[in-house]
């Protein structure tokens, strides 16, 4: 969990925090935002193919280990040279980082817990992803009302980041079955089947990330609900934290598959309601259901591949990856669309609406899923 919020909550969504206090002091257009998001986001693409083509081998808990290292390094440095270009080069470079723990921490935690009988703490692994986003909206919260800006409050991002990794080094111990084991016998064809997942996937990808790299900027643009900006993202993160235990639950309930549509449809509200309403409590209550759903569906995605992996014999790195490099190429393309559009039309509305469209067309696809997937996947 302590891992995740390192590679995600803060490595990956400390920028959104952040990126007012960037904006107004470094004089950032919106086109400028959005190309440094999605350098971060094609970094995590690079890193996710790199899982599909199977050319990383060896220790799992050491890829762990050293992805976490690379984002406190790049977390920080993100202080130290203010131009566009450096920064979209360390977000591409910590984008890299936070794919390959996703891709080998989720590895290495699902079978750690398969092993000890323990599926079922699969969602605190996932909490990581909220703990990190509180985490950095309240440490970003206090150094903007202290008066410190962008560079110190990534430097203490770079900190905090590095007391996280501290914990993972030594709380995750080694093991003997680290080193990924050879791919099973006719694993090597891919289930075709895998394929509207992955496009629902890719369709999330693009749908959540404009929300949540630019609703702090969003908030602090808009005068009705300018107050509310510092605690936002806090909100987004407390939704966050139980996300993956309540759709997980959801899951075993009513099948991962659908769970996943309606998951998609309800973060559509959510996303569609932080730019349709000027009302803070309306605002907030956009901010619970998109926080209240995004790791629940990247939770509820990985358990459908894992699923086809098992039913399949197939690695099940290989197609976590290949969720992964979906949802990423998704990620590349939404904050670059969000700033170019929003840059032309004055406002993130435009952009906004178009992501609402993508959750509910994944939505439509999680059924799809549902209807082609084995019985032991529907139910």
């Amino acid at each position: 969990m302590i891992g995740m919020a390192v590679a995600m909550g803060i490595g990956r969504f400390g920028y959104t925090p952040i990126l007012p206090y960037m904006t107004e002091a470094l004089s950032l257009t919106k086109s400028d935002a959005g190309l440094i998001a999605a350098a971060n986001y094609l970094g995590y693409l690079f890193g996710a193919l790199a899982g599909v083509i199977g050319t990383l081998g060896g220790n799992r808990r050491s890829w762990m280990l050293w992805s976490l290292a690379a984002t406190v390094l790049f977390t920080a440095a993100m202080a130290v040279d203010p131009s566009p270009y450096a920064f979209m080069a360390l977000r591409f470079c910590g984008g890299l980082a936070s794919a390959l723990f996703m891709i080998f921490g989720s590895a290495l935690v699902f079978e750690r817990l398969a092993a000890a009988g323990r599926s079922d703490l699969t969602h605190v692994y996932f909490m990581g992803v909220g703990a990190g986003i509180c985490a950095s909206a309240l440490l970003v919260a206090w150094l903007g009302a202290s008066g410190i800006g962008w560079d110190g409050q990534w430097i203490a991002s770079g900190a905090l980041a590095l007391a996280g990794f501290v914990a993972v080094f030594f709380l995750i111990p080694r093991a003997t079955n680290d080193s990924p084991q050879p791919m099973p016998a006719g694993g090597s064809q891919l289930d075709r089947r895998i394929v509207p997942m992955a496009v629902a996937y890719g369709l999330f990808g693009f749908g959540y990330v404009i929300t949540m790299t630019f609703i702090s900027a969003i908030a602090r643009q808009t005068p009705a609900i300018a107050a509310i900006e510092p605690y936002i993202w806090f909100v987004v993160g407390v939704a966050a934290l139980p996300s993956a235990a309540f759709w997980l639950w959801i899951g075993r309930r009513f099948g991962n598959p659908t769970s996943f549509a309606l998951a998609s449809l309800i973060e559509a509200m959510g996303v569609a309601a932080t730019v349709l309403f000027t009302d803070a409590s309306l605002v907030l209550v956009g901010a619970v259901l998109t926080g209240g759903t995004v790791v629940g569906i990247l939770a509820l995605g990985l358990s459908v591949a894992r699923d086809f992996a098992q039913s399949s014999g197939i690695d099940p790195r290989r197609i976590i990856a290949i969720m992964t490099c979906a949802f990423g190429l998704g990620q590349v393309i939404g904050p670059a669309f969000a700033g170019y559009v929003a840059d032309i039309t004055g406002t993130f509305t435009v952009p906004t609406l178009v992501a609402t469209a993508t959750l509910l067309l994944a939505a439509a696809l999680g059924l799809v899923v549902r209807k082609q997937a084995p019985g032991n996947l529907r139910t």
